[in-house]
Formats: C-alpha cells, sequence, structure tokens
C-alpha cells in the first residue's frame, strides 16, 4: 500500500483531487472513484444502519445490487435519499450523509430494537399491535410511522429539470461489458442502428475490475479501443451512466444520469433524461451478479463480496482492509485471493468447503493459507470485523484474525429485464442458477446473462449474437471476428446457507430478513416464493433483492424439501432499479404540468375585485365582492338577483369551442349527437347531447351554424379537449370519407354572457344600427355575425341563466375591452358582473345539469333527456345506452329537492332514502348532485338523482349526510325551480 487503504495502480485520475464529505467529515478522492470506493480509500468502514435492527452496516458490493450502503446525497432542496454510495460518481464538494440513525451513525440509539428481535420476526405486523384496539391510532401506528423509513426527503420543491426523449434504433445493446462490447461492434460494422447503454461512467463492464487479457492487450485497453471503435461509427449511439430498468409492449424504459456527477446541472441541462427506446430487436448482456452465502455475523462491516474486494482493489486502488480471508465455493473467488496478494494485501487464508479443487486454480493462492472443506460459520465484531471464525475439514472451530472477508458463492446471470413479460427464470443445474426462459420474442440474451461466465465465452457470444441480430435484420455482417482472451475457471459448488452460528445470519441485508424469518414463514405456511416475499420482505428493498433472493428461495426449498427448480422464483418487476418521480413527471411539474390559463378579461376582472377559481385548465371569477360584504353567499346572492331583475355579465370565454366546415358536417354531428344537427337552419342554434361510445353521457353544449357549410360546436370548460379528441378520433378512425375539417378555436374567441330582462337593451346599444335584436328578427336559439365598430363579432340568443340572456363573442385580443364596454353601456341599467357561483345557483334554479351530473355514471335518460334521442338515426353509443341496466325504470332520475323546513340546508352528497328507512346500502335511493341557495325562492334547493324520481313528484324523501351530522327531510320537485314554461328566455 501507498498510505492509508490507497494503492497504486487503478484507472483513477490522481492527477485530479476531489474533496468531499462524509457526515460532516471532509476527506479526498480521485477523479474516477465512486463514493463507496472513496470512502473505502479513507478507511471508512460504517456506512449505515439497517432498515429494521438498526445493526451497523458496510460497503458490500461495487455496483447498483449494493444493501447496505444507502447515503443521503446534496444537502437543501436537493437532498436525495437512499442513494447507493456504490453507484456515485464522485465530485468535487460532494456532501454525504449517512441515514437510518439517531443521533449518529457511530451511536444510533435506536440499535437497541436488537432487543425486541423476537418481536420483530416475520410478519410481525400482522401479529403484534392488535390490543387494545384503541391504542392503535394513539400510539402504535404513530410510533410506527416516526420509526419506519430510511432517508429523509427536502420537503422542498426539486430545483432541477428532468427531461423526456425516445430514440429508434435497429438494435439495442443493455450492458457495456466485454459481451456488449463485442455485440455492439458485430451490429455497427455491419451498419446496423446501433444504440449501446450501460450504467456505468466507463465502458467495459468487469473488464474494468479484472486483470484479464483481451488480444494480448489489458482488457481496460481493449474496452478503450472498442469505445474509440463505437464512436466513430456514425450509426452507433453511446449512453453512459443510463440504466435500462424496464421491458414494456414493444419499448424499453431507461434513466440516464445527465448530471448526477455534477454538484448541481449547468443552466437549461436537466439533471435526468427519462429514455423510451424502440428497438427492432434487443440484446441483453446485463452480466451476472455475484451471490453472497448466509452464515452468522455476515452483516459486518468488513463482510464483502469477493468480486467486489476485486473491483476496489483494481479498477480503484483501494484496499477494503489489512487483513482478508475469502470464503468461497466457487473457482471465481480465488482470483480474488491471487489480485489482492498480488497488490500487497495480506490475505489471511482462503476458505473453500469443496474438498477438491483444480490445481490451476489451486495456484492462484501461491502461499496464501488454504482451508479445503472449510467452511465460514460466523463473522465476530462490533461496528466492524474483527476476526472469522470457521469449522475446518475435521469439524474442529477456528478463529481467524480479519477486517475483510470476501465471499463468493458463485454468479447469478441478471436475467431481471428478461421477465418484465411475464417470464421467468428456468433452474439451470450446471450453473447452480436461473437463466432466463420466455424472454421477450424481440430480445436475445448473450455474454454472463446468458450462463457464460467465462471472458473467452462472454466475448465469443456477444459477437455471435451482434452479428446475428444484425443479419436478421437484413444487413451483412461479414466474417466474424474472433478474439482471444483469457479463459478463467469458472466451477461452482454452491452452498446457500451454513447452519449453527451463534450470531444472526442475514438473507436479505437491507430489510433485515434471517434464515429464522424464512423458517417462521415456512412453519407459518407462507410457502409458495411469493408469499415469502411479501411475508418476510425478502427482496423487497431497493437492491429488489439483487443478492438476497435466490439463497431466500434455497433456504425455503431445503427447509420444505424440495429442490430449488420446483420452489421457483419470483418475477421481476419494473423498475429493477430506483428512479426518481422526478424522471418520470419530466418537464410536466408545476406550472409545467397545469399551467394558469387566464382568460383575455382577467385583468377586468381582478379590477372588478374577482375572487378566483380554477375550472378546468382556467383561472375563471368565482364572484366579485362588495364593500361591506363579509360572506361569498352575500356576493353570489346579489349577483343572481342582478341577473334576474335588471342585467348581469358572465365571462364565458373557457367553455370550448370548436369550428367545423365542409359540405358534410351536418352528418357528422348526426352521428355525434343523439338528436338531429343536419337540419339546423342557418342562423340557428341547437342544444345536443353526445355519448360515449358505452352510451353514458359524456358532454353536452349548443352547436351553431354560422353559414351553409360553417358551424360552432361548444363543449363544457372540463371536457373541451376530450370533446375535441373525440371528435378527431370518430372522423379519422369511424367516418375518414366524410369532409369534415374541425379546429379548436377556445383561444381564439372571448366570449361573455349578458343575461337579465335588460340584456337585449344593453347589447342593442352596443350594436346600434349594426344589429336588430328584436324578438321577431332575433329571437331566442338565434345567431349571427354582426359588425362591432371595426371588429367582427358573433352574437347567440341563448341562456345558460332561464333569464333573456345572450352570448357575444369577440377575437381574444378584444375581450377585456368588450368587458368594459359592456359595463360602461349598462351602468344607467345596473349592469353588474357576475361569477360562475352565480351561474351555478341560476342553472340550478333552471334544472340545467352540469359537471355534477355529467360524471360519466349518467346516461341521457338519468338526465331527463331520454326524449332527444332519435329513433330515425344511427349516433355513437346508440346500441348500448339501450342495455337493459340502461334503460331500467329504476335506475336513479333527475329530479329537483326542496327542504321541507326552509331553514335546512342541503348539501351536495347526501343520501336519499324513504322517510324512517334505516340508514344503509339496502335504503339508498340515490344521492344529491347539485345545491345552492335561492335568492329568488329564500331557501336551499338541490338537483338529484332518485329511484324513479319523475313518478315521485310531491313525495317526501330522507334526505342522510352522516358526515355532516345531516337528517333532515325535502320534497320532491321538478328539477326546473324558476319559470318551467320558458317565458322569460324567450321573451
Amino acid at each position: 500500500m501507498t498510505g492509508g487503504y490507497r494503492l497504486g495502480g487503478g484507472i483513477i485520475d490522481r492527477a485530479r483531487t476531489l474533496r468531499f464529505s462524509f457526515d460532516g467529515a471532509t476527506m479526498d478522492g480521485f477523479a474516477g472513484d465512486t463514493l463507496a470506493s472513496a470512502l473505502i480509500a479513507n478507511g471508512t468502514r460504517l456506512v449505515g444502519r439497517s432498515f429494521k435492527y438498526h445493526r451497523p452496516r458496510g460497503i458490500f458490493s461495487a455496483g447498483p445490487e449494493e444493501p447496505n450502503a444507502l447515503v443521503e446525497l446534496r444537502c437543501g432542496a436537493r437532498r436525495e435519499p437512499n442513494t447507493k454510495a456504490t453507484t456515485v460518481e464522485l465530485y468535487d464538494g460532494l456532501s454525504a450523509q449517512s441515514q437510518n440513525r439517531w443521533p449518529s451513525l457511530r451511536f444510533d440509539l435506536r440499535a437497541v430494537h436488537q432487543l425486541a428481535a423476537p418481536l420483530l420476526v416475520a410478519g410481525f405486523y400482522y401479529k403484534t399491535f392488535m390490543w387494545p384496539a384503541a391504542m392503535w391510532e394513539k400510539l402504535y401506528e404513530p410510533a410506527i410511522r416516526r420509526s419506519a423509513g430510511l432517508g429523509r426527503l427536502s420537503g422542498e420543491p426539486d430545483p432541477d429539470l428532468y427531461e423526456k426523449a425516445c430514440a429508434f434504433c435497429d438494435l439495442l445493446v443493455i450492458g457495456g461489458g466485454p459481451a456488449g462490447l463485442s455485440a455492439a461492434l458485430a451490429a455497427g460494422r455491419a451498419g446496423a442502428r446501433v444504440i449501446l447503454v450501460d450504467e456505468d461512467f466507463m465502458l467495459g463492464g468487469r473488464l474494468l475490475s479484472e486483470t484479464l487479457e483481451v488480444d494480448g492487450m489489458p482488457g481496460v485497453a481493449w474496452a478503450r479501443q472498442a469505445d474509440i471503435e463505437l464512436a466513430a461509427l456514425p450509426n452507433v449511439r453511446i449512453l453512459r451512466r443510463t440504466t435500462v430498468f424496464g421491458v414494456y409492449d414493444g419499448e424499453y424504459g431507461a434513466i440516464e444520469r445527465v448530471a448526477d456527477h455534477l454538484p448541481e446541472p449547468a443552466p437549461f441541462t436537466p439533471r435526468q433524461r427519462l429514455w423510451k427506446f424502440v428497438a427492432r430487436e434487443s440484446l441483453l448482456v446485463s452480466g451476472a451478479i455475484e451471490r453472497p452465502i448466509v452464515f452468522g455475523g455476515n452483516d459486518r462491516p468488513g463482510v464483502m463480496l469477493a468480486s467486489a474486494v476485486r473491483s476496489y482493489v483494481n479498477r480503484f486502488a483501494a484496499s477494503p482492509g489489512r487483513r482478508v480471508v475469502v470464503f468461497t465455493s466457487s473457482d471465481d473467488g480465488w482470483r480474488t485471493a491471487a489480485d489482492l496478494d498480488r497488490a500487497g494485501v495480506c490475505v489471511a487464508a482462503v476458505i473453500d468447503p469443496r474438498l477438491e479443487v483444480a490445481a490451476e486454480v489451486r495456484a492462484l493462492a501461491n502461499d496464501i493459507p488454504v482451508h479445503l472443506g472449510a467452511r465460514v460459520i460466523d463473522g465476530h465484531g462490533g461496528q466492524t470485523l474483527r476476526a472469522v471464525e470457521f469449522i475446518d475439514a475435521g469439524g474442529a472451530r477456528k478463529t481467524l484474525r480479519a477486517d475483510v472477508l470476501a465471499v463468493s458463492g458463485g454468479w447469478n446471470p441478471n436475467i431481471a429485464l428478461a421477465t418484465h413479460l411475464g417470464g421467468k427464470g428456468e433452474w439451470s443445474p450446471r450453473y447452480s442458477t436461473f437463466l432466463a426462459s420466455n424472454a421477450p420474442k424481440t430480445m436475445s440474451i448473450a455474454g454472463a446473462a446468458a450462463g457464460n461466465l467465462t471472458l473467452a465465452a462472454a466475448l465469443g457470444d456477444g459477437a455471435r449474437c451482434g452479428a446475428a441480430a444484425a443479419t436478421r435484420l437484413g444487413f451483412h455482417p461479414g466474417q466474424l471476428q474472433a478474439y482471444r482472451a483469457s479463459d478463467e475457471a469458472f466451477a461452482v459448488t454452491p452452498i446457500w446457507h451454513v447452519a449453527g452460528a451463534r450470531n444472526k445470519a442475514f438473507v436479505d441485508l437491507q430489510n433485515d430478513v434471517t434464515d429464522s424469518d424464512i423458517a417462521v414463514s415456512v412453519s407459518e405456511g407462507f410457502r409458495s416464493v411469493e408469499h415469502l416475499k411479501r411475508y418476510t420482505t425478502l427482496g423487497m428493498a431497493t437492491d429488489q433483492g439483487k443478492t438476497s433472493n435466490l439463497n431466500g428461495l434455497a433456504i425455503m426449498a431445503e427447509l420444505t424439501g424440495q429442490a430449488i427448480a420446483q420452489a421457483g422464483i419470483t418475477r421481476a418487476r419494473s423498475p429493477q432499479v430506483p428512479v426518481a418521480i422526478g424522471a418520470f413527471a419530466g418537464l410536466n411539474t408545476g406550472q409545467h404540468f397545469k399551467p394558469t390559463r387566464l382568460t383575455s378579461a382577467h385583468d377586468w376582472a381582478t379590477g372588478q375585485g374577482a375572487s378566483f377559481v380554477e375550472a378546468g385548465q382556467w383561472l375563471r371569477a368565482q364572484w366579485f365582492a362588495r364593500p361591506g360584504e363579509t360572506d361569498w353567499l352575500q356576493s353570489v346572492e346579489r349577483e343572481v338577483i342582478a341577473a334576474r331583475t335588471t342585467v348581469g355579465i358572465c365571462d364565458v370565454s373557457t367553455l370550448g369551442k370548436i369550428a367545423l366546415s365542409g359540405p358534410d358536417v351536418g352528418a357528422f354531428l348526426d352521428r355525434i349527437y343523439v338528436n338531429t344537427f343536419s337540419t339546423l337552419a342557418v342562423g340557428k342554434v341547437r342544444y345536443g347531447v353526445m355519448l360515449r361510445e358505452d352510451g353514458f353521457v359524456m358532454d353536452d353544449g349548443t352547436t351553431a351554424r354560422l353559414a351553409p357549410d360553417n358551424y360552432l360546436l361548444s363543449t363544457t370548460t372540463a371536457n373541451a379537449a376530450k370533446v375535441m379528441e373525440h371528435l378527431e378520433f370518430c372522423h379519422q378512425v369511424l367516418w375518414p370519407e366524410l369532409d369534415v375539417q374541425m379546429v379548436s378555436v377556445t383561444e381564439q374567441w372571448a366570449q361573455f354572457a349578458v343575461s337579465g330582462p335588460h340584456s337585449r337593451s344593453l347589447l342593442q346599444r352596443l350594436f346600434g344600427a349594426a344589429a336588430d335584436l328584436s324578438d321577431a328578427a332575433f329571437p331566442y336559439m338565434a345567431c349571427g355575425e354582426f359588425c362591432l365598430g371595426r371588429i367582427r363579432a358573433r352574437l347567440f340568443r341563448i341562456s345558460f341563466s332561464g333569464e333573456r340572456a345572450y352570448e357575444i363573442a369577440v377575437p381574444a385580443g378584444f375581450g377585456n375591452a368588450l368587458a368594459r364596454e359592456l359595463m360602461a353601456a349598462g351602468e344607467d341599467l345596473s349592469v353588474m358582473p357576475y361569477g360562475i357561483e352565480a351561474l351555478s345557483v341560476m342553472r340550478i334554479e333552471k334544472g340545467h345539469v352540469a359537471g355534477n351530473e355529467l360524471n360519466g355514471q349518467t346516461v341521457a335518460r338519468d338526465l331527463g333527456l331520454g326524449r332527444m334521442m332519435s329513433t330515425k338515426k344511427d349516433f355513437v353509443g346508440r346500441i348500448m345506452a339501450g342495455r337493459p341496466a340502461l334503460v331500467d325504470p329504476r335506475r336513479p332520475t333527475l329530479v329537483g329537492l326542496k327542504p321541507l323546513d326552509p331553514k335546512d340546508r342541503l348539501r351536495n352528497g347526501a343520501h336519499l332514502m324513504a322517510p324512517g328507512a334505516i340508514p344503509g346500502p339496502d335504503a339508498d335511493e340515490g344521492y344529491i348532485t347539485s345545491t345552492a341557495f335561492s335568492p329568488s325562492l329564500g331557501h336551499w334547493i338541490g338537483l338529484g338523482l332518485l329511484t324513479r324520481g319523475p313518478e315521485r313528484l310531491g313525495a317526501r324523501i330522507r334526505v342522510y349526510d352522516p358526515i355532516r351530522s345531516g337528517d333532515s327531510e325535502a320534497e320532491i320537485v321538478s328539477p326546473i325551480f324558476l319559470d318551467p314554461e320558458g317565458g322569460k328566455l324567450r321573451g
């Protein structure tokens, strides 16, 4: 060693020293380090605490399979919990903190949880804290919630950007190890469009951590040469720091860590990018993950995977300790001993449970003491490993002083992605692991992921699969390149579990699942692999059981007397690595997710003292308070009275507006609406209802025919986009032969409702001689275009309030000016602005349905609109609307409700049932959909859906509202409370 725990060699850049901190202690590392390797080089062994027992934990692996070394990165709004130190690329100024400890990492008071271990066995949360029941909400649940969880969220808005991207290719190569590089070279040289993704910041995979050679050069040098060649090919794209996390129908999801290796992203640069890859074929070359062995004390800091020890020594030039014991049941573990010895690190012994090992493997140990037929039974120590206890071939217990125990129980091909579309692993006796079966039809598997665990086999397999994919895709790879590479031994005799330990033996290190937990699960009947997983939480942590699942399943198989192949394996699910929620959202957050849309008259409304509310995608005036009004209801009552007695104006610009043109618009609308529109005359407006394909009401609104081939369809504010999508689908997919063009013009027009007895007088002042608004010339449901000064305005005589009313529309840029002109022209008419609350009151008084009734669960008959449904034509939803359940006379139907006691208040959502009925599901006959206090009637009124409602007019009904302590009676009345004959709106 050159001093401390830093060794010579490695592939780090010693010319670039990087300063970082861990739990406030400042340390040094080099460019090319990970946070884990830098901590190891600085002698830091204890990095975290376990989830349940708060036991000391150290660095266990060197990759994304890490279960222990979870840290919080950065501070403030950028604080990121539960990040694997093994995957964090070191940068200057990095700040990291340990987590899941209090008050400090070394002195964690919550380690007292270990004393309660007998109570915290598998399924303890199902069996404890059950009595007394009253204590659950008061004590148990709050205590558990305070104790649960690992890292802490910042609680502040995320300051970083995330974006989404999509890429297409012929071949997607998932993994940049030796097999991935040889495959990409074969396909790329043939001319195929190749995307190569790798989660590391350097290509090469295991070549970066080994001392093996390819074509007579060090594996690292060969990987660099392959990288350079691939980067030079115009048809090949390389994405580093990118992990494919899921396989979906026809596409692949991946996350690119664009700026995670920087203190903060550069301006206008995303922190992470979510990729959707669409590939004609994919090649899974994701390598294999070394599996540990379960024995007592196997969770102590210093117990590590043998391949991880090799990575830190060879790639990062960092020794995990001073004195190492290697415990291996595979030939691969012996190479760790050889590399440690070559680097000058003391190897106290190699312990192998096999009685015979090949001579060339035995030679790797050189002069290191070897114990064949032996097995480690316990790791001893406190916050770090101090000694290793093992049983030799003769059965004698022996102890070795060591601060690192490198463990190798064989390798598990990383086949998770191959199972996302329903496949499962198939047991391979040769490799003592599960290999992929029933992989997606466009996916091939090569290299270690396919069981080819030696370097020579992986390189050759990758090249063959890459060339074969290119051939299937129509390219001509030419002669296949043969690679000369080290062909290391790989034999393994699986050993899953060493019984008889004095200390706890952990299977899942992150979730603190022990061998005894699996025994409890089996004894209590949870023997299915899926039940075992959920009952013990085996493999349900951020590492997704990459180092624990197979050992746990093997222990269960042994306890149940099954072969591992019979026990089976759980199916991996996406995402296979944690993905930030912000990456899924992309740019669609905050105002980018739901931008605030303002009508063109927003400034006018603000000046009038409006209170605003979000309505659909818009900010709309809810009411206009006046001095002296202390309650919103006072403002609403005043506005309703004004619209009923004088004149009021309301901004209705947010209503959806869709312009349609072409000779077939009438026929098209006939198929969209339940009623007929092909007979609509020019200059007329008609109310219509459209259904979904399942027969339920989608939306309602009016359609005006402004010219022979020019129609304007209106929708509700909330459904504007949905209706436009529906119309486009119907035209493009169902009836493309119809000559119809359509465009949404909602934002192009500002529109105001002018309501009340003086509405015509106000508008006549505005238009003057340019328009004749007499009842004879411009009757109810008329429409037309008129000159308003130097602009063209559209006028519609329609009413949502039940009074004489008009809607006037001008180009959006003139909306603010129009509002001011209306107020000025009607000053002596006592004109009053009103908001959507007053509009809602008036529509309830008039019995008009709106969003509360158009909730996706009602059909036209429920709303009293059944007679509108034409029997002379077909329309969307007609057949489905006739299903027996939808024409059942017992279906709840629209009625009006008024309290028997005028002082009683009706509330939305209250249940309707017969007077004297015992509340319950069987007694429920409907519910209230909309309520309002009616200034015109002087009491609360409501609309509701009631079983056989129209037959029961004049009867009493119980209004039961248990949540708000409401229980009263109401009279069932017509939903039209005011002017049922329509005399006011027709003039």
